[in-house]
């Protein structure tokens, strides 16, 4: 993301980021599928189970030659944080605006030369599997696709899709993305879950 500070990038996220690049080269992940070419878009992950999920996709967007991005609360890019915040690639969100955070995202992608926001589209770690609306909303809202991202733990792999544009039809969208993750893990229960969410939303022609 362009950053409103022209300097140095500090030590501390310096140093933050080679720690994750370390942790995920140690733990032998590889990269399935490479991220497409392109310079603006919003990567929707899942399954989110674990707070190491963050750093072993930082670790392989760095393999990929990209800079994550992530949204943040915008008291958290305030006082001695905030080099260290726009550093690692944070997004504030100031849920006081009147622009709601939709907008605000929307904004920064089209200030942003590049841009590729990380989005843990389940929500929480609690989740069922079923998917929140926010990811396709902001895609949709700045005009950029999203990519589809898959963990497996067991196999240390990740991957992730060609670009998806949402068509405005967040029901068969999310029947596509559903689609591509159960070719990947079809195992995985959770992905089944993202399925028959994706068809009750068809059905139902809403979200």
């Amino acid at each position: 993301m362009t950053s409103p500070y022209v300097r140095k990038r500090s030590l501390l996220s310096r140093i933050v980021r080679r720690i994750i690049w370390w942790i995920y080269k140690a733990q032998g992940w590889r990269i399935e599928s490479p991220l497409p070419k392109i310079p603006k878009f919003v990567i929707a992950g899942a399954p989110h189970t674990s707070n190491w999920d963050f750093v072993f996709f930082t670790g392989a967007t760095a393999e990929e030659g990209i800079e994550p991005s992530f949204m943040g609360k915008h008291t958290l890019f305030q006082g001695v944080m905030k080099n260290f915040m726009f550093d690692m690639g944070g997004v504030p969100i100031d849920r006081t605006k009147r622009a709601n955070y939709v907008e605000q995202v929307a904004e920064a992608f089209r200030k942003a030369d590049k841009l590729a926001l990380v989005i843990a589209a389940e929500g929480t770690r609690s989740s069922n599997g079923e998917w929140k609306s926010g990811f396709y909303h902001i895609a949709q809202a700045a005009q950029v696709p999203i990519v589809v991202a898959w963990v497996s733990w067991k196999k240390r792999m990740l991957g992730f899709s060609e670009p998806i544009w949402p068509s405005g039809d967040y029901g068969r969208d999310l029947q596509k993305i559903a689609d591509y993750l159960i070719s990947k893990r079809p195992e995985l229960g959770r992905y089944k879950v993202l399925e028959a969410q994706a068809n009750r939303i068809v059905e139902e022609g809403g979200e």
